[in-house]
Order: structure tokens, then sequence, then C-alpha cells
């Protein structure tokens, strides 16, 4: 089971990858009108499966010195859902000294994983999820001192009986409004529609924000944007991303903050606890394939 779970979840991924971009959603002037009555938005970056256990050119290292020192805005401040366990991730020696760093430099660690791979927690059964939980809460506390209160399941794909469980442990669900999709799967690690699908993917937010669907929080909307720093092309091309985000919103027609990203860890910390998932049976909206894939989390 858990076998056939990964496959289909890879196949997922490599699909969407590869899946055709859509045109940007066209905006209408009763769209115009509604925009005008709502806050800016911020972008609230997020990074999957690091960090990075490389000694070669580490990925999760350049994605933090850009966030540090960039064009667009310095000292960019992120959450960076973490993999505990994994030997090519926080289960190495290097991988708990970036772990220390990012926490150092303000950013804001969420469990990911604390199994040896990147596994569905679905697949898990109760005694090895309490244990995956248990064991990645302590790996957490102890580099920031406080057991974490946000996930991101692996995939993105939770039930009942796994959303109980993290409420158990104080952890809040945190999905996203707009994915890389550089999730790197079977070396496939790059992306040749990294603009087009961003705009596609903005304008579908734009229509949320428009609808009043998104909560504003310290007069701002926060869009969660997903990244994976474990992909050295997300690395190479980071400073290019955070331009292409605001490239993005200004052809979307939406207007961005003064500080259009989160540098401050309490205002990032605010910002996400207003988009986490309160309730399992909650409908939620995930990025292009995705929501097709799951059809919302099952029971």
């Amino acid at each position: 089971m858990k076998h056939i779970v990964t496959v289909l979840s890879a196949f997922a991924i490599a699909v969407g990858l590869l899946g055709c971009i859509s045109q940007p959603i066209a905006m209408t002037p009763q769209t115009v009108q509604r925009l005008h009555a709502q806050p800016p938005i911020r972008f609230l970056l997020t990074f999957d499966d690091g960090p990075s256990a490389s000694g070669f050119y580490n990925p999760t290292v350049s994605v933090l010195d850009d966030l540090a020192r960039n064009p667009v805005q310095s000292g960019i401040k992120a959450v960076f859902f973490v993999q505990t366990r994994a030997t090519g991730a926080g289960g190495s020696e290097r991988g708990r000294t970036i772990m220390h760093r990012e926490h150092d430099e303000g950013h804001v660690l969420g469990f990911h994983t604390a199994t040896p791979g990147h596994t569905n927690h679905r697949s898990l059964s109760p005694e090895e999820l309490e244990q995956s939980l248990t064991a990645g809460s302590a790996d957490i506390a102890a580099i920031t001192g406080a057991a974490p209160t946000l996930v991101r399941p692996p995939f993105w794909n939770y039930d009942k009986r796994t959303f109980a469980a993290y409420q158990r442990h104080g952890m809040h669900v945190l999905l996203t409004d707009v994915s890389a999709n550089d999730g790197k799967i079977w070396g496939y690690n790059f992306s040749l529609r990294r603009r087009s699908s961003m705009l596609r993917q903005l304008s579908e937010v734009r229509e949320r924000i428009a609808a009043g669907e998104l909560p504003a929080v310290d007069g701002a909307i926060p869009v969660v944007v997903t990244f994976h720093d474990l992909n050295r092309y997300t690395a190479r091309h980071m400073q290019e991303y955070l331009q292409i985000l605001l490239d993005s919103a200004r052809g979307t027609g939406v207007a961005t903050a003064a500080k259009p990203f989160y540098d401050d860890r309490a205002e990032l910390q605010r910002a996400v606890m207003a988009r986490t998932v309160s309730d399992s049976s909650q409908p939620v909206q995930l990025p292009g394939f995705w929501n097709w894939w799951w059809g919302g989390n099952s029971d």
C-alpha cells in the first residue's frame, strides 16, 4: 500500500510539472472594483523537503543567502518545512547545522517528515505516525527551544485521522496558494514555464481575494507560495523567482504591500496562523493539478 501511494503521488507531481499551463484568468470590471476594497498582498514564502545535506553547492544554503541579500527586499523570512530524520536532509549533521542557521536568522521551522523518506502520512499506521510526529517535534524543539506549531503534510495530503494526530501535537496544517511545482521527481528539477505558471496561479488567487475569501493580517493579505529548497534549479533561480512573483502581481492587477515579502518572524508567524486549516472537513483550494488529484482531502 505504501509503495502504491508513493508511486501515485510521484506520478501526480510529474504530471503536474509537465502539464500545460492555462492562460491567466481575464480580469473583469467587477473584479477590479472588488480589488479596490481589499488590502494589498504580501508573499509568504515556504520551502519543503530540506534542509539539504549536500556538501556540493548546497541549495538550502544558497536559498538562505539569497533571501538575506537580493535586489528585491533584503532579510526575507520564510517557513521551512523540514525532514528531520531523512539522511539527505535534517537527519545529517550538515542538515541540523543548517536548521540551526534557519532558526538563528529568523525563519520558522515547520514539520514535514521524521521518516527516512518523503512518506505520505496517510500511509503510516497510527503507531508509526505518532512516532514520527513525536520524533519530529523533539528534533525541531532541540533547535528552536519549542515544539513546532506548523505542519505541511507530504503531497498536501491528509485525512481526519492524520489531522487529529497533528492537532494532538499542537500542529496546524498550512497548505499553499501558489506552487512553483519544483519538487524534484526522477531527476526532473527545472521549470520551463515558471513565469507563465506563476501568472496563471496568481490570477486564480486574485479571484479569491476579490471575493473576500482570504484574510488580512496586519493590513495585508498573506499569499502562501511554495518552493523546494532541495532543488538546485530553484536555488540557482531564487532571486529570479522573487522578481517573477512581483511581476506576476503587477500582471494580474494585484497590489503588493510596501514590503511585498515578510521580513519579521513575529509578523510571519501571525500571517501563517491566519492561513492554516482549522478543520479537517474544511474545503481547501490547492493550486492547479493538485486540487483535481486529491479532490479535497478525503476521510
